[in-house]
């Protein structure tokens, strides 16, 4: 098969930065003519590469990066232009997002809608004209998948599942798998069959691998805007608030309720029953056991240490009730507790 030559030198456009300030804003300082050729951090970055500084603590990297040109907020600028050419604005990491997005728009081959004929798509299933459906991807009986929506390769989407608009689903995801719902029968098991389904709202974006279950009754729900990482688990009846973001390996158990622009660091759970408040940022493998009412930040991680001095904290932590007890002994044996007052023969 000969190379299609277009879509060669499609791959190797470079952006002139005039063209990028004029495509997402910002202040230009520094030859607007300068060809950039690639995206990089500031320690690796070329001199035909463009980076960004987002974050003071990396401030270091600034005088020594070879990048042609770097994105900065108003506190680096001065900084920046004594090293050279830079695009100043309110938010650098929220400007380098979308000249990612730019820049796969510019670069990468032309898409448009497609089911792979390697796909299931069952004939009492909707999928909109604009979705793209991967390579053995299954999309099952009463399923919908909005406009829109790309279902990578290996995607399941479950029977009467729905999938709104703009979303992306990436490898192996199963949305709509059978809830873990199991009654006791003495020493075996009897089926609770989960009769809900799955609903995911706009513009959600879910990881490789990540599953979510349906509901046993009432369904799951994923509202807008949710961004799930890879590996993740989503029980039976959970809901997930609008732009909720979760980070990798996170458990939530069945019938949690997320609320909004929560974040929930990798490796965290989330028991069952629980209430999240909108606005809640709990840290990597933290174990929430209670509901969180208040907006906040919240961490429930045993501090790193050596392991020597690890265990003499832990032992010392399985012994604090004790403590607790013997001192409030001692502080009621003190004469000059108010409690022993007037009780002296």
């Amino acid at each position: 098969m000969r190379p299609n030559n277009s879509l060669l030198l499609r791959f190797r456009v470079s952006l002139r930065l005039d063209f990028i300030t004029e495509q997402l804003g910002g202040e230009l300082h520094g030859e607007p003519s300068q060809l950039i050729d690639g995206l990089a951090p500031l320690e690796s970055a070329g001199p035909n590469q463009l980076s960004f500084l987002s974050q003071p603590k990396f401030r270091s990297l600034l005088a020594n990066t070879r990048a042609a040109c770097v994105i900065v907020g108003p506190d680096m600028e001065q900084a920046a232009r004594e090293r050279g050419a830079c695009i100043v604005v309110g938010q650098p990491y929220l400007y380098f997002a979308r000249l990612t997005q730019l820049w796969k728009r510019v670069h990468a081959p032309a898409g448009g809608a497609s089911i792979h004929p390697s796909a299931v798509i069952d004939p009492g299933a909707h999928v909109d004209p604009t979705a793209s459906i991967g390579a053995l991807s299954v999309v099952e009986r009463g399923a919908r998948i909005g406009a829109g929506s790309v279902l990578k390769a290996h995607v399941t989407v479950g029977e009467g599942c729905v999938v709104g608009d703009r979303c992306i689903l990436h490898p192996g995801v199963v949305i709509g798998a059978d809830g873990f719902g199991f009654a006791p029968n003495g020493e075996t098991w009897e089926k609770i069959e989960q009769l809900g389904a799955v609903r995911i709202g706009n513009d959600v974006e879910i990881g490789a691998n990540t599953c979510i279950d349906r509901g046993a009754l009432a369904d799951t729900v994923i509202e807008d805007g949710v961004k799930l990482d890879n590996l993740i688990q989503i029980g039976h009846n959970v809901r997930i608030g609008k732009n909720t973001a979760m980070a990798g390996c996170v458990g939530v158990a069945g019938s949690a309720n997320i609320g909004a622009n929560c974040t929930i660091g990798g490796s965290a759970g989330i028991l069952g029953h629980l209430t999240l408040a909108d606005g809640v940022h709990v840290s990597s493998f933290s174990l929430v056991t209670r509901s969180i009412h208040k907006p906040g930040h919240y961490t429930g991680v045993f501090p790193l240490d050596d392991n020597a001095n690890w265990e003499k904290n832990a032992a010392t932590l399985k012994q604090l009730h004790k403590l607790r007890e013997r001192l409030k002994a001692l502080e009621n044996s003190k004469p000059d507790n108010p409690r022993n007052q007037g009780t002296a023969s």
